[in-house]
């Protein structure tokens, strides 16, 4: 079970925010101040972030800016009234990775959630090998038989997301909402072209392949 972390200083909101987490099988902590916050981070392994912007004491600006000074990767997505350009600004350049503007729509933040969540085990499992085929997430590199290459980042993103669950299919928007970002304005057409490049980098490959399924995505094909 996933922990998530709620630093809200409306108490309602905090408890209809937890409530619904709680709903879609999340286990939930509260704080109602980026100082509160930082004493459950201390005692308590948090998987993610859900902070307000505008609260006493440490505002979300501080908060979020204090852990990634601290070297702090733990994924925040900033919820907020703040509704400005400058103020998502502000808000990314921090060290958030999404912002959500109130009144929040709670279907859409799970959807987030999911997202942000599964992108952040991307990264925590940093490599993966198949027979003789080696992907690092960290150089984004994929060595084969001892030959290293460097891919672009986003195709190296798709390739480890779909062989890191072999035969699992995903589809277009899936992984564009997860790779790409639910903000871009790429299309499912961007999906397609990054998938061409990749089997034409690996199209002699015997350790894995990627296999289009009609109708709905995509699906790496693993030789063990």
């Amino acid at each position: 079970m996933f922990n998530i972390l709620v630093i809200e200083d409306n108490k309602n909101m905090r408890k209809l925010i937890c409530a619904t987490l709680k709903q879609h099988g999340y286990s939930t902590f509260e704080a109602s101040d980026g100082e509160v916050g930082l004493d459950v981070l201390d005692t308590t392994h948090i998987d993610l972030i859900i902070c307000d912007i505008m609260m006493p004491n440490m505002d979300g600006y501080e908060f979020t800016e204090t852990l990634r000074e601290g070297h702090c990767e733990i994924p925040i997505i900033m919820v907020t009234a703040k509704e400005q350009l400058e103020d998502k600004k502000k808000g990314f350049s921090m060290g958030a990775d999404d912002y959500m503007v109130k009144p929040i729509d709670f279907e859409e933040l799970i959807l987030r959630i999911g997202a942000i969540l599964r992108r952040s085990k991307i990264v925590n499992d940093h490599k993966i090998t198949i027979g003789n085929t080696v992907l690092d997430y960290n150089s984004l590199s994929v060595t084969v038989d001892g030959e290293c290459n460097t891919l672009p980042k986003k195709e190296f993103y798709l390739l480890f997301k779909l062989v890191s669950s072999p035969d699992t299919i995903f589809t277009r928007r899936q992984l564009l909402d997860e790779i790409w970002g639910m903000e871009s304005l790429a299309d499912e057409r961007t999906v397609d072209v990054h998938i061409k490049r990749i089997r034409e980098r690996y199209r002699d490959s015997k350790d894995f392949e990627i296999v289009t399924v009609r109708g709905l995505g995509y699906k790496a094909v693993v030789n063990s």
